[in-house]
């Protein structure tokens, strides 16, 4: 039995009254093929509008003090490069993002339908199974992701703090950056910071699935069982949801991110940095507050990035639904 089957069974058909919330479509009711082709769609064209702060933040992550203002930065960029400058990496980070957010999704909804139904199954209720369910999701997803996100990102990071003119830059593209890295220091090079980002991603995913979850039931209870067919009231509460949930995640993670990007831009060879010897040179470098370089692109991305992400995925369920699932 799926998770929403479950609550459907424990609350004898009054799912939308009980939890106070429109129901959800399930994995079970996902026509997966529909889902993973819209997806890959979909998300590609979100991560392009959203990666010139990704972009910005980087830069800010490692350049040396004193740190300058995101505003001078982000000119510095525009100066230097033009607005190609901003799309640095693109490429790599986009042929990575359809076999991420594929793991990200599927290992998300199995998940959560997996643990919902388990928990309820338990005498669990239902808002306390909701949110758990949730967490483990996103811990679930997290992990997945990773595995193919980590080297996207030492490559695609690479690429975006290149300075110098594409003809004598250290890297002529997302292939050729692969291949030296691979060359130079092995596996073990496209996956610098693999350990940092589960410590980083995992407990942040669970954190903000279980936050988005959690708002989600609050600002429905607020809004009124009266708007639950709106569109607009749905899109409303799940971007507020989502911005919440995103600003707190930046925030609690924001120093083993920096840490992360600042391991995974250093070339490599035997003097590459532990984990703990690069966060201690960061520390002594602009003390704890170096930590928090690029907070407010940060925040502003991954609050943007949520509410966006989240808006179009829960619509991309809805457009992914079988026929007379709904």
């Amino acid at each position: 039995m799926s998770f929403s089957a479950a609550r459907v069974a424990e609350h004898g058909g009054e799912v939308e009254d009980a939890r106070g919330m429109p129901a959800e479509v399930s994995w079970e009711m996902l026509d997966k093929s529909r889902f993973f082709l819209l997806g890959a769609a979909l998300f590609s064209g979100v991560s392009a509008a959203l990666y010139p702060a990704v972009v910005l933040k980087t830069h800010l992550q490692v350049a040396a003090p004193p740190q300058a203002a995101p505003s001078a930065a982000a000119a510095a960029i525009l100066r230097r490069d033009g607005p190609r400058g901003f799309y640095r990496g693109f490429g790599a980070s986009l042929a990575g993002t359809v076999p991420a957010r594929a793991l990200y999704m599927a290992a998300l909804e199995a998940t959560k339908s997996a643990v919902g139904s388990a928990a309820l199954r338990l005498g669990v209720a239902e808002p306390a199974a909701s949110a758990a369910a949730s967490a483990a999701g996103g811990v679930s997803a997290a992990v997945a992701a990773q595995v193919v996100w980590t080297p996207v990102d030492v490559v695609s990071q690479r690429l975006m703090v290149q300075t110098a003119p594409v003809a004598a830059a250290h890297y002529r593209g997302g292939a050729d950056a692969f291949r030296k890295i691979l060359l130079a220091d092995g596996v073990r090079g496209l996956y610098r910071g693999f350990g940092v980002s589960l410590l980083t991603y995992a407990p942040s995913s669970a954190a903000w699935w279980g936050s988005y979850a959690t708002a989600q039931r609050l600002l429905w209870r607020a809004v009124g069982p009266a708007h639950h067919d709106s569109r607009g009231a749905a899109m409303a509460v799940q971007g507020a949801s989502a911005a919440a949930a995103g600003s707190a995640a930046a925030l609690v993670t924001m120093p083993l991110d920096t840490v992360k990007t600042r391991l995974q831009v250093m070339d490599g060879g035997a003097q590459a940095p532990t984990l703990a010897a690069a966060a201690r040179a960061l520390v002594r470098e602009g003390g704890w507050a170096a930590c928090y370089r690029g907070l407010g692109p940060r925040c502003a991305s991954m609050s943007l990035s949520s509410a966006t992400m989240v808006t179009t995925y829960e619509f991309l369920k809805r457009l992914s639904a079988k026929e007379g699932s709904l």
